[in-house]
């Protein structure tokens, strides 16, 4: 038998406690022995969960779990910073291994808590901590272990996901499409994690800092959210060809890697770009696999729970065979590499100038971006309102980041310029 103690009893703490509980035959079946739910510490321990539990292994002392000689496994799953991270920390000095769903904890702290549970001999599982019921943690350490990673490319926030879904589908402004996800229970009351793409990055520094062996490097993935997105460059985008997708991207490249969270124009073709509503994908090419996709719920109370069951199970199984370590978090070796800055990414974009509708102005715009090395792959100018604004989109070709950013600044000097310039990267279909 293993015991486990879990701290906190929210969403994802009911929904791995009824999967423990209402699959624990099951699960005996599978793996051989049993796995006991020795005691579930929260604040609030009277609000009914709709769960049959026995009130005894309920307790309000955190302390009382963490200090308990019986208990195998601490389940962390309180969310936040602090005081997420002191649990962890005294179950590791205790000698007990860790579930976590902590995204944002790992993402800041990930280095410090692996190092320590590397030194005490303890294991961490934090498959639930990424894209929910999907498993992605365990293919990246496991399944694709053989593979020089490529590149990771993610849709990895639901409420995102949703919001743009539903300014695509239905042409919403985003305030519109944000209220509908809040009303649903998809997004917070302050959704600045999931709309601004923080969230995102907090997972994409996790999936970066395994599919390329580097330190979680989360301060220096640049982050663009989604609250800019207008229903028009989506109507645009689509003409053209592509979805719009707040896209987590990890690529190694000139021997930089490189990790960036924003919206990203996509080909409709694409696998990925077909997936909408809550759902996450992530998009992982080998060297060896080639392109793989996988695809889920990212987040709720059951695929979450799924996927922290599971962490629980292969931990106890390690425990069982005495194998502890055998898959390592820590490698003895991280690479010392770099992590590209913006400005040196190079990408494909798509423009949106708000120009006056006079003869000669996409002359003007072209030789501007012609002096940044940045060609036009195509253009779209629709109605004409003769000396008046009009939206000009044009499709690049492949270009750096800083000629972009130098280039719109000084376009946006033009007196036939009426408004700031609308810019999204482009990923995809050319080669």
């Amino acid at each position: 038998m293993i015991n486990i103690g879990i701290i906190g009893f929210g969403t994802v703490g009911t929904g791995s406690v009824r999967i423990l509980l209402g699959n624990k035959e099951i699960l005996k079946e599978r793996i051989g022995f049993e796995i006991n739910l020795r005691r579930i510490a929260d604040l609030d321990i009277v609000r009914d969960r709709g769960i049959n539990i026995p009130k005894d292994i309920l307790t309000t002392d955190v302390d009382a779990l963490l200090n308990d000689p019986d208990i195998d496994i601490v389940v962390e799953l309180i969310g936040g910073i602090r005081p997420a991270k002191d649990f962890i920390l005294k179950a590791i000095s205790n000698r007990k291994h860790v579930v976590t769903a902590n995204k944002a904890l790992l993402a800041t702290a990930g280095n410090e808590i692996f190092t320590a549970a590397h030194q005490a001999g303890v294991e961490i599982g934090f498959e639930a901590s990424v894209a929910g019921g999907i498993p992605i943690i365990k293919v990246i350490r496991e399944s694709l272990v053989a593979n020089r990673i490529k590149a990771v490319y993610g849709i990895i926030n639901g409420t995102s996901n949703y919001i743009l879904t539903k300014m695509t589908e239905e042409n919403v402004e985003f305030s519109e499409a944000l209220k509908e996800a809040q009303d649903l229970g998809y997004a917070e009351a302050d959704p600045a994690l999931d709309v601004e793409g923080i969230d995102s990055a907090h997972k994409l520094a996790i999936l970066a800092s395994l599919s390329y062996n580097i330190p979680i490097s989360y301060e220096e993935i640049y982050t663009e959210g989604i609250s800019k997105i207008s229903p028009q460059d989506i109507g645009f985008g689509s003409d053209l060809g592509y979805k719009v997708k707040l896209l987590a991207i990890a690529k190694e490249s000139d021997n930089k890697v490189e990790i960036r969270v924003h919206p990203t124009m996509l080909p409709k073709e694409y696998l990925i770009s077909k997936v909408d509503g809550p759902f996450n994908a992530i998009y992982v090419e080998g060297d060896a696999t080639g392109a793989t996709l996988y695809y889920g719920r990212g987040a709720g109370d059951m695929p979450t729970g799924s996927a922290v069951v599971s962490d629980i199970v292969d931990i106890a199984r390690n425990i069982r065979k005495n194998a502890i370590g055998r898959v390592p978090v820590v490698t003895k070796t991280l690479r010392d590499i770099k992590i590209k800055r913006m400005d040196e990414v190079t990408s494909r974009y798509y423009f949106r100038f708000s120009a006056l509708d006079r003869p000669g102005v996409l002359s003007k715009i072209s030789g501007i971006l012609g002096n940044y090395n940045i060609s036009i792959a195509s253009v779209i100018q629709k109605g004409r309102r003769v000396g008046e604004a009009v939206p000009l989109v044009v499709l690049t070709h492949e270009a750096k980041e800083k000629d972009v950013r130098q280039a719109i600044s000084e376009i946006d000097q033009l007196p036939v310029v009426m408004d700031k310039t609308i810019f999204i990267r482009v990923e995809g279909r050319e080669s």
